[in-house]
């Protein structure tokens, strides 16, 4: 249809799945979604599977591409600066620069924090509490969140050239510290830094698509009914291998 935007996202209100929506927002770019519902495992169908043979979210088809699909958040990042032409620094050096602490992002505080919050918010209120995995992950993100603060201090954003990529792609994840409940005291470039990116409209809005969750961010929130109905949602997520799912 000539109407219909060339970008079309599959995501779903995750820390990763947030991060190519920023992107869009941010770069006032049309787009158009599908929000994957994780409760009727849509990430796991065929034709979804054909996208992404990795059968998770998000994945972005660039329609005006002859409908060439990126999987991966922080690839989908790169692919849409690049396309673009936003949001990236110019510059071998500045480049590697960037892709450096993106893969920082998707290869320590992406999985660090996500299992900190699968141990907590999945299998311990699923009957599977795991203290040592709890004090490990808890421990490692913290320690990442302050190779964070040291990094921004004297910077306003993760990379010299001002608000990038990188930015987007940490920001979910880091700013989910209420809900994977890792302490942020003392980290006083972090949380400026947090307030930079929390005052941006493009942000708010982005964490509203495809719904807001308010308990991902706010502390006290995340104590609320909806960490019962998620634990619940993913239940079958964290029952031992010995058990059938």
């Amino acid at each position: 249809m000539a109407d219909r935007p060339d970008l079309h996202l599959y995501t779903a209100a995750t820390m990763n799945g947030y991060k190519p929506v920023i992107f869009l927002e941010e770069a006032g770019l049309p787009y158009d979604l599908t929000h994957i519902d994780f409760g009727k495992r849509e990430q796991k169908a065929e034709e979804y599977m054909r996208l992404n043979p990795n059968g998770r979210i998000p994945t972005l088809v660039d329609r005006a591409a002859g409908d060439f699909a990126v999987f991966e958040s922080g690839s989908i990042l790169w692919y849409l600066a690049e396309r673009t032409g936003q949001f990236l620094p110019d510059g071998t050096l500045a480049r590697s620069e960037a892709l450096q602490w993106l893969m920082f992002q998707m290869a320590g505080i992406g999985p660090m924090m996500g299992q900190a919050m699968f141990f907590k918010r999945i299998a311990a209120p699923n009957g599977h509490a795991e203290p040592y995995a709890i004090r490990r992950y808890t421990k490692e993100s913290r320690r990442l969140l302050e190779v964070l603060d040291r990094r921004l201090a004297g910077r306003s954003f993760l990379l010299d050239q001002g608000y990038s990529i990188v930015d987007m792609a940490t920001y979910p994840w880091a700013r989910a510290w209420p809900w994977a409940q890792v302490d942020v005291d003392g980290l006083d470039n972090l949380a400026a830094w947090f307030d930079r990116i929390d005052g941006r409209p493009a942000v708010q809005r982005a964490l509203r698509i495809p719904k807001a969750v308010p308990a991902f961010w706010t502390p006290g929130e995340s104590e609320t009914g909806f960490a019962a109905e998620n634990a619940a949602r993913f239940a079958t997520d964290a029952k031992p291998e010995t058990e059938p799912r």
